[in-house]
């Protein structure tokens, strides 16, 4: 089978044998926002062709390749979601030869207050790690331009939050007064980073706590050069804070992401430990597994 992890920038793509093993990977800048004119069949072709051409003929994607803005929206299962839910609300698009195209559905939360979360994608990495996170509940960090929390209780996502972490930083360091404090090509600074994470246990507010990096800068107390791990740290530290995790938080994500993370849990006295970055492969070898929806 061929796995697919279609997200808006990137194309990551698998060729897995009858038990999940990886045979053959690959990755291009070829993300949905990328395909002009819906030409989404076209698009997989050009990527995974020669593997449909050497005899595999199911395709299982999960990502924003499943959004409004993707190739055909799946709609979102609701919480309590484990992988029978998730199967269930799997779609067929259609696709020239005999290969199956099946796109997982993203996961849709909605508070006691009425106010709902979303995502897409983050949800397969879940089902994917679930053999090693085991029985009973877990939380899950996944960092990322819009970081998860998701609780996992007996192996299905009961709730999530969303944090805008990644976003925001990318905007503060390239469009706010803040970018000119900082050189963004620096090597990364971890005293730095765990200064902008401890600072975030002060009681005067993100908001102060930002235009602190213009401040510090400009009373030479902080250089170009660790602005923007100073800044991330204080980034990360109230999105730590915000979750006040009482328990071990199970990291999932890319590697230099989660390494981060890791360090600011160790900055806060948190437990943490990094799962398989890529637990989405095992997710979609799962969801394969249970066959073809109607």
């Amino acid at each position: 089978m061929i796995a697919v992890d279609w997200g808006t920038s990137s194309f990551r793509a698998y060729r897995l044998d009858a038990a999940g093993k990886v045979l053959e990977r690959r990755e291009a800048a070829a993300g949905i926002l990328t395909v002009r004119d819906g030409a989404f069949g076209a698009t997989l072709l050009a990527q995974i062709g020669d593997w449909l051409g050497a005899g595999e003929s199911s395709v299982v994607m999960s990502g924003m390749i499943g959004s409004r803005q993707g190739w055909k929206e799946a709609p979102y299962a609701f919480t309590p979601a484990g992988v029978d839910e998730i199967t269930k609300a799997m779609i067929t698009v259609s696709f020239e030869g005999q290969a199956e195209v099946r796109i997982a559905p993203g996961v849709m939360h909605r508070t006691a207050d009425g106010f709902h979360d979303v995502m897409r994608g983050e949800e397969t990495q879940i089902l994917g790690a679930l053999d090693t996170l085991g029985a009973g509940n877990h939380r899950v960090c996944l960092p990322g331009t819009h970081s998860k929390w998701a609780m996992v209780q007996s192996g299905r996502i009961t709730a999530f939050r969303t944090h805008m972490t990644g976003e925001v930083f990318a905007l503060l360091r390239s469009q706010s007064i803040l970018a000119r404090t900082i050189d963004p090509d620096a090597a990364f600074d971890e005293d730095a980073f765990r200064t902008g994470v401890m600072r975030s246990r002060e009681g005067s507010g993100l908001l102060h706590h930002l235009f602190e990096v213009r401040s510090q800068y400009l009373a030479d107390a902080l250089t170009q050069s660790a602005s923007g791990d100073y800044l991330s740290g204080v980034l990360i530290g109230h999105e730590l804070r915000a979750e006040a995790p009482d328990s071990l938080v199970n990291l999932l994500g890319s590697s230099a992401l989660s390494d981060r993370y890791a360090t600011a849990c160790d900055a806060l006295g948190l437990p943490s430990r990094r799962l398989d970055p890529d637990a989405v492969v095992a997710g979609l070898h799962r969801l394969a597994s249970l066959g073809s929806t109607p």
